[in-house]
């Protein structure tokens, strides 16, 4: 027998035992007793491993392997998503690179540009996830782009549009100036800016009660331009003098009225609220209400459009200074006060989101969430931990209908087919150049892409052949259990919930495992722009994939969030240390040393049935089954820092410490 290293390298031993099992075929599907299916969050095509992936990739790992260890039918499904705005985003900044923009190269050629990127680029995670020993089957690999996925995903749409889930219209979206795209709220991100409250003066039409003007405070004086109200709260008595009367709005001359709306806080402000229906949410559903006209002062950029003179042509910052310089002017201007408030910003190029009045196409949600709300409080589908499921469930309660188009190239083309001849429209499973009602040849194809959550909603069924071959589905849905990330428990979890009821009758998974958030040492949340983040490609360069993901395990308990122990330069922002991974190591040395150990010493050992010699053996048999009983209890219960801590204690303390010493004189 080959004799062991004397230390242990993991930059050298576990490249070898990964291709060890890799040439076995050790990690494909097989067939047993019992399931464990679990399909893999699919990281953006174009991603690369962080923290987050590692801990929930090392979690999965451990479900799969002892599913596949107790003989169980194994599938650990693994794929990617084509992250609509993030691709198109990098695929675009290349172009300019390269002096040329999409617009100049038109869509067919864009969307090649696209596959090449991913091609060359999409990867990078898949052999991160490789190195860090997943038992992956990576023959199998999935993505949300693929022909039979991108199938499913026009299946699903067009039976929800002929069921009447899917309808298009004009709403108030989060729209991005910069990527030119709505955002769902949820992906929306929050951020605290010092800022201004402008007061500012809107003549009267008629004198009330010998007053000439009132005064309306805003965050946003630039979208005066679009005001078609005023609104005062049915609370606010001092105001019901107004309520009928009109105002003429300035620069604009526009006559508007004043009305009550419980929308409004008399508290807020002057008390009175401008009403601008195209670029607010509440405004808009006071202008429903109140039948107001909706004006879009803003182009898909955020540039004044036509019709606003000198205002014109500009971006928002510069028509915010020159309204404000106009108010000064004509001595409209009553006074400001310094407001701190929260912006909304989009989650991939940080631009601060406009609320913006367009076309789009919805998911009606009410037929959905019903069953998907009933379906976790029944217990079909349970969070670990335990917490969560109140979060799914207000969600779910509070849930409106979901914009699902996105004007992106990128992506699953919204399949929805138009004759420009006679007015036909159809949401189609393939595609047409023939209008089946005139046979007309004008036909066109909706311009806009679905939602990257629409299509990965489908990934416990479509990565498993559903709806070609369903029958792959028997024995392997539900699959065992989704682990994920707390952030998108609504954007993923609660949809994936929603679609498979509706398209197979089941859940898709029995059990939803949150695993902690990994923050920074000091707490903060980990970011690229703090230079506060860990790659875990260093930890496993440093310290090697075992002691990661170990020390990964140990930190999953109970808990929201855990800071990492690990030390970065401030300058260089790369990893110094990682005092926890580092014992972690320790841990796996041991464990190498041990079995050196035993290696050494088998010279004239028979395998065969463990026989109980001594009184020391008995012993430790009795502790082994206590060990084997509280590691499978930890991994079912989805305790795995209790698990992972109980391990290191019994081989470390009751094997190496006792047992082998005991043994070393035999």
């Amino acid at each position: 027998m080959e004799e062991m290293p004397k230390n242990y390298d993991p930059s050298t031993n576990e490249p070898a035992i990964l291709q060890k099992w890799l040439d076995g075929g050790y990690y494909k599907r097989r067939e047993g007793v019992g399931d464990c299916t679990v399909t893999i969050p699919p990281p953006n095509v174009t991603g690369k491993l962080h923290m987050g992936h590692a801990t929930d990739d090392s979690i999965q790992d451990a479900i799969v392997r002892m599913a596949r260890m107790r003989g169980k039918s194994t599938r650990w499904v693994l794929g990617t998503d084509h992250a609509g705005i993030a691709t198109q985003t990098k695929v675009d900044k290349k172009l300019k690179s390269e002096g040329i923009s999409r617009l100049e190269i038109g869509r067919d050629k864009f969307v090649d540009a696209c596959w090449d990127w991913t091609h060359e680029y999409g990867g990078i995670i898949v052999e991160q996830i490789k190195r860090m020993g997943c038992s992956v089957d990576f023959d199998n690999e999935r993505f949300t782009m693929d022909e039979d996925y991108a199938q499913a995903v026009r299946k699903v749409f067009c039976d929800w549009y002929h069921d009447g889930l899917i309808y298009r219209g004009k709403r108030i979206v989060n729209w991005c100036p910069n990527c030119t795209t709505a955002i769902s709220d949820d992906e929306a991100e929050y951020k605290d800016e010092k800022g201004h409250l402008w007061h500012l003066r809107y003549p009267l039409t008629e004198p009330v009660n010998g007053q000439d003007y009132i005064v309306v405070a805003t965050t946003r004086p630039e979208t005066m331009l679009g005001d078609t109200g005023v609104a005062v709260s049915p609370k606010d008595p001092e105001k019901a003098a107004f309520v009928g009367k009109t105002v003429k709005l300035p620069i604009v001359d526009r006559e508007i009225p004043i009305f009550e709306d419980w929308h409004v806080d008399a508290n807020f402000g002057s008390g009175f609220v401008k009403v601008t229906p195209a670029h607010d949410p509440n405004d808009y559903a006071m202008g429903q209400a109140h039948d107001l006209p909706q004006i879009n002062i803003f182009d898909e950029h955020a540039v004044v459009v036509e019709g606003y003179g000198e205002f014109t042509g500009m971006n928002r910052d510069e028509c915010r200074e020159a309204v404000i310089k106009w108010f000064e002017e004509h001595d409209l201007l009553d006074h400001v006060e310094e407001l701190d408030h929260s912006v909304m910003h989009c989650y991939r190029c940080d631009s601060a989101l406009e609320p913006w009045l367009s076309e789009q196409w919805f998911v009606a949600v009410d037929k959905l969430k019903g069953p998907a709300l009933d379906a976790v409080n029944s217990g079909k589908v349970t969070f670990h931990p335990a917490r969560w499921t109140q979060t799914y469930t207000t969600w779910m309660e509070n849930l409106k209908d979901w914009c699902i188009s996105r004007q992106l190239w990128w992506g699953h083309r919204i399949p929805v087919f138009y004759c420009e001849d006679c007015g036909w429209e159809d949401a189609l499973t393939e595609d047409t150049d023939v209008c089946p009602k005139c046979g007309g040849h004008h036909v066109h194809q909706d311009e806009n892409v679905l939602d990257t959550w629409f299509s990965s909603q489908l990934w416990t069924f479509a990565t498993q052949g559903w709806p070609q071959k369903p029958e792959l589905l028997e024995g392997h849905h539900p699959t065992t259990a989704l682990v994920t990330a707390r952030d998108i428990i609504a954007l993923w979890v609660a949809r994936m919930v929603m679609s498979s009821l509706y398209f197979l009758d089941e859940v898709p998974f029995k059990d939803v495992v949150i695993y902690p958030t990994i923050l920074a040492k000091d707490g903060s949340r980990m970011s690229k722009s703090k230079g506060n983040g860990v790659d875990p490609m260093d930890l496993i360069g440093m310290y090697g994939a075992d002691a990661m993901r170990f020390n990964l395990l140990t930190l999953c308990t109970n808990n929201q969030d855990v800071k990492f122990d690990a030390n970065i330069d401030k300058k260089t922002k790369k990893l110094i240390d990682s005092p926890r991974t580092d014992q972690a190591k320790s841990f796996v040395t041991k464990i190498w040393n041990a079995s050196r150990f035993l290696l050494m010493n088998m010279e004239g050992y028979t395998p065969g049935e463990p026989v109980v010699e001594t009184p020391a053996d008995a012993w430790m048999f009795s502790r082994l089954a206590k060990a084997v009983k509280m590691v499978t209890e930890g991994i079912e219960k989805y305790a795995f820092g209790d698990m992972a801590r109980g391990v290191q204690q019994f081989f470390w303390n009751e094997v190496c410490d006792w047992y082998v010493e005991v043994t070393k004189p035999a």
